[in-house]
């Protein structure tokens, strides 16, 4: 089902959450307590395939929503997939902006303002803020994340994952979400580089802890965009340019323990034990 334009004014939140009992009262803790945003705010919360008590809990948050004037509803679904629920949930979004928001993912207070101020035109735009890699202090994750934030995907373009969104206008660019594991880099690519704004608020974004679990989902993020790259390869041109990315000896040189850690990672990606017929290999 395509989404099309001419939507009431306003925000649309959407939150996959696949057995995020443990996470998602932090996330929409954090997003209740927004800055205003001109026009209604929905937040819909889309319990895909669960088998803890997701729903119940995000239920719970009803009235702290109520309060300031928001509306929270849930969707349960049967099947537990991502992409399924960004499909159910725009069915059921009213909003001239779609908000695309994982279950793990705190927003500071006003990134939701300003994604809406930011895509509040006509043209077609996405947007997304700045994000903030957490670690709980795992050895191999620390230095891993150091050195990660220096690549070109972190440092050029806008990068979007954790929470992206756009409007009514950018997301008429196509239909049904495709069946494929990076959504977010999907969506990214859809849009120029020149049609992508970064606003300057922050979101925290946990980063996967510990040295196998990180090679598992990391390989499985590099298996992501090989497909989106294969699939759509007519999207690729809307990639950010990285001529201006500082060389890797560099970097290396800068912070030699983090290169170590992250060639090491990189490296055990390519090894099969960590091959998986699993599409949807999650880290926690």
């Amino acid at each position: 089902m395509a989404v099309t334009s001419g939507a009431i004014k306003g925000v649309s939140v959407l939150i996959p959450a696949h057995n995020e009992a443990d996470w998602l009262p932090a996330c929409l803790s954090a997003l209740c307590a927004s800055e205003p945003v001109a026009g209604p705010v929905e937040v819909i919360v889309i319990a895909n395939g669960c088998s803890d008590n997701t729903a119940e809990i995000a239920a719970k948050s009803t009235l702290d929503f109520e309060a300031r004037g928001w509306v929270l509803n849930v969707i349960e679904l049967t099947q537990g997939s991502k992409l399924g629920a960004w499909n159910a949930g725009e069915g059921a979004a009213g909003g001239e902006v779609l908000v695309y928001l994982d279950a793990d993912v705190r927003v500071s207070p006003p990134l939701l303002r300003q994604l809406a101020e930011a895509l509040g035109k006509d043209a077609p735009r996405y947007a997304s803020g700045l994000p903030k890699v957490t670690t709980s202090g795992n050895w191999v994750t620390r230095h891993y994340t150091r050195f990660w934030q220096t690549t070109a995907f972190m440092t050029h373009g806008v990068p979007g994952f954790g929470i992206f969104a756009m409007n009514r206008a950018g997301r008429a660019r196509w239909g049904d979400w495709p069946d494929i594991i990076s959504d977010d880099t999907f969506a990214r690519l859809n849009f120029t580089p020149d049609e992508r704004i970064a606003v300057p608020a922050t979101y925290d974004w946990p980063m996967i802890e510990g040295y196998v679990p990180l090679v598992r989902v990391r390989r499985r993020q590099d298996v992501g965009v090989a497909e989106v790259t294969q699939l759509f390869p007519d999207l690729m041109r809307n990639d950010d340019s990285h001529d201006q990315m500082r060389p890797f000896w560099r970097r290396a040189v800068a912070d030699p323990l983090g290169a170590l850690v992250f060639l090491a990672v990189r490296l055990a990606i390519h090894a099969p034990v960590f091959r998986s017929s699993n599409r949807w290999v999650r880290g926690r």
